[in-house]
Formats: structure tokens, sequence, C-alpha cells
């Protein structure tokens, strides 16, 4: 078992063949996050915003169509753990409501 825990990731071929594959999952999670929070804020807002970005298509850079959507896009720790604290936040109010 320790071997395979050891080697077994090597069985990931996008690691390989596709470098960035799982660094981009992470990106598009943390737009996500920014915008699920946005909607939270302003409903409108996000939806305009989101709606800006997705005009745009694959015409523009990825920062751009963040800013586009009004997003940061940057992975700073600062960032990443305010975006953590909103999820933290909206997961003890789903955990709230099942009980």
């Amino acid at each position: 078992m320790r071997e395979f825990r050891e080697y077994g990731w090597q069985k990931q071929l996008h690691l390989f063949e596709v470098p960035f594959y799982y660094i981009e999952y992470g990106i598009a999670q943390l737009g996500a996050i920014g915008l699920w929070k946005q909607y939270n804020d302003n409903k409108q807002n996000a939806l305009s915003n989101y709606m800006a970005a997705l005009s745009l298509g694959g015409t523009r850079t990825l920062p751009e169509l963040y800013d586009a959507a009004h997003l940061k896009f940057t992975f700073s720790k600062e960032y990443i753990e305010q975006l953590m604290a909103f999820v933290g936040v909206e997961m003890e109010k789903i955990v709230a409501e099942k009980k």
C-alpha cells in the first residue's frame, strides 16, 4: 500500500501530458467562488458581470476575462483566505438548514 501511495500518482497522465490541467481547475474554482460571492452581495451586478465576461468568449486572456467579470485574478494568500472564509460561512448556513 505504501508503494502505491508513493508512486500511484504517476498513473495520472494529465500530470505529464497536460501539466496545467489541475491548476486550471483551481483557477476556475476561485473564479466560481468569487462570482458566487458577488451574487450573494448583488445578484443583478453579478449576472451582468458574468454576461460581460461570457460575451468576450475566447477573444481575451484569462486575466482580462476575470477583469470583465469584476473578479480578482490573484492567488495571494489574503484573497484565497477571503474566499475560503466566505465558503466556510456558506457551508455553515447549509449545515444549519439541515438541522
